[in-house]
């Protein structure tokens, strides 16, 4: 598309990072333009964002049919068909449920988006040095690993954990819920370490990618401690997410998200 018009931004979902990024997209950003959301209640979004009067509202995986950036923020049984439909018609396709990308039924959508021209970009999150990883990983790296800590009430309803009759009510001290690689995490816990897979994907692999996750009633933050050992680095990394009013995510996920979206169409881009 010509490069004096402002990119079409379609936003699927209006959780809190979805309610959020729409609220800013509003305010304006320069070269982006919000042209559709999806939404199970549109009534709802309305009087949640007065500015979506002129908006216009569409299933999720129509959002493709014009926009030339599909922003996914879907529960995960969702992620799948929103995906196919941004891939299949060659849009930017970018996925905040990460982890959904290391589950086997979603396995070929890299293939598909090479084959369509599409691009799958993950945004940062509340991923630390994620542009550090990335340079690591250039020159070899060693190991990654990554301790998780959250309140417990973060970790709710994960199938991990009801799966094993882990009970998390009550707990009055630290417990490690979970030591395996990052891609038994992302089955485990789908809705609880995008971080995980992210930082995953930019580094070693999802295979090799070592995760720990730690219900803990001490803290009152997303926690998350990255050690990379490199061929050009070794460095650990501990970032402090403070959460939304959804335990599960953190309020750095959308300012995020905005940022990715700005790189797009910005003239100067820092980071790689």
């Amino acid at each position: 598309m010509p490069n004096n018009l402002p990119l079409r931004v379609g936003i699927a979902g209006l959780g809190a990072v979805g309610r959020e990024v729409v609220r800013r997209l509003l305010d304006g950003v320069p070269g982006l333009t919000l042209a559709a959301v999806a939404v199970r209640d549109v009534a709802k979004a309305k009087r949640a964002l007065p500015g979506l009067e002129s908006i216009d509202f569409r299933a999720a995986t129509a959002l493709a049919d014009d926009c030339d950036v599909v922003v996914e923020c879907l529960p995960p049984a969702l992620f799948r068909e929103v995906a196919l439909s941004a891939i299949d018609k060659g849009r930017v396709f970018m996925p905040l449920s990460v982890a959904q990308l290391l589950q086997p039924q979603n396995d070929d959508l890299v293939e598909r988006a090479k084959r369509t021209g599409a691009r799958i970009m993950v945004p940062t999150g509340a991923l630390l040095g994620l542009d550090a990883v990335r340079a690591a990983a250039e020159s070899g790296i060693r190991s990654i690993t990554m301790v998780t800590r959250k309140p417990p009430a973060g970790l709710d309803g994960a199938p991990y954990l009801i799966e094993r009759q882990i009970s998390l009510a009550g707990l009055n001290e630290p417990l490690k819920v979970f030591d395996g690689s990052a891609r038994d995490g992302a089955r485990g816990f789908p809705t609880n370490v995008n971080v995980a897979a992210a930082l995953s994907l930019a580094g070693v692999g999802p295979d090799r990618t070592r995760l720990e996750i730690w219900a803990d009633p001490r803290v009152s933050r997303n926690t998350h401690t990255i050690t990379v050992d490199a061929e050009a680095a070794r460095f650990t990394m501990t970032i402090e997410g403070v959460p939304t009013d959804n335990p599960r995510t953190g309020k750095l996920v959308a300012p995020s998200t905005i940022a990715a979206l700005r790189a797009l169409v910005s003239t100067l881009k820092v980071g790689s």
